[in-house]
């Protein structure tokens, strides 16, 4: 299964005729929790019963306003483990420099409704296209609650993947990615790699030290949420800090 890159279509769409044009017609994409390996049973059942004001206190605008986004949450299996896959965003970018993060972008009008199946195509299609994984190899199984963003505007939906057929991934477009990575979910457990990060504008939130990276801000909450109700989340000292800088 191949999904269309940003601008454009692949040759795996469909087209239907109407108006007397050709328009592409969205991959199916669905959800599904047969075949899960039971590790992840506690993740399923935090998603399935999660409440939005438990994972953030940034939820969309009453309004309806925000660019509508997804980001894709994979999990995967590796010598150690459970684990998740990030990426490192280039150090040259405007915003964010360096920041590690999932996977994940803006809705394209070809991804289709942002209140339907939209996230899920639009975490597949920019994880593809920034990871070069198979999206082919990803099973989706759940969605958290849509969260914001302020200081972007973004209104992200965060899409839950088991990798049942793990590719090889890498950087596709080092303009825009550093590095692609796995972290296994021992390391973000382990309370030594667990620390409260604090900007200068008053900002503190969780963090990890892993892989040889600090991740946080969105990442890191929607991964700190994810430990918490998953039972996976063992104790660890929230005074124990590390200061971010301003360009961060």
């Amino acid at each position: 299964m191949t999904y269309a890159s940003k601008g454009g279509r692949t040759a795996h769409e469909d087209a239907v005729r109407g108006g007397g044009q050709w328009a592409p017609q969205p991959t199916p994409v669905g959800l599904s929790k047969e075949g899960l390996p039971r590790w992840l049973d506690p993740v399923v059942s935090a998603v399935e019963t999660v409440e939005p004001r438990q994972l953030s206190r940034f939820l969309p605008p009453a309004d309806g306003a925000g660019r509508q986004s997804a980001v894709l949450i994979l999990f995967g299996e590796g010598e150690r483990g459970p684990e998740l896959l990030l990426m490192e965003r280039a150090g040259s970018l405007r915003s964010h420099a360096g920041q590690p993060s999932f996977p994940g972008g803006a809705l394209d009008p070809e991804d289709g409704d942002p209140h339907g199946d939209g996230p899920l195509r639009a975490a597949l299609r920019e994880a593809e296209e920034e990871t070069g994984l198979d999206p082919a190899g990803v099973q989706l199984f759940g969605l958290l609650p849509k969260l914001y963003i302020p200081v972007s505007e973004f209104v992200v939906t965060p899409v839950l993947g088991w990798w049942r057929e793990p590719s090889a991934v890498g950087v596709v477009d080092p303009g825009e990615t550093a590095r692609v990575f796995s972290v296994p979910v021992a390391d973000l457990t382990d309370p030594d790699n667990r620390v409260t990060c604090v900007h200068p504008s008053g900002f503190r939130g969780p963090a990890f030290q892993v892989a040889s990276a600090l991740v946080w801000g969105f990442t890191a909450g929607v991964i700190d949420r994810l430990l918490h109700y998953s039972g996976w989340e063992r104790p660890w000292d929230r005074d124990r800090t590390v200061p971010l800088d301003w360009h961060s």
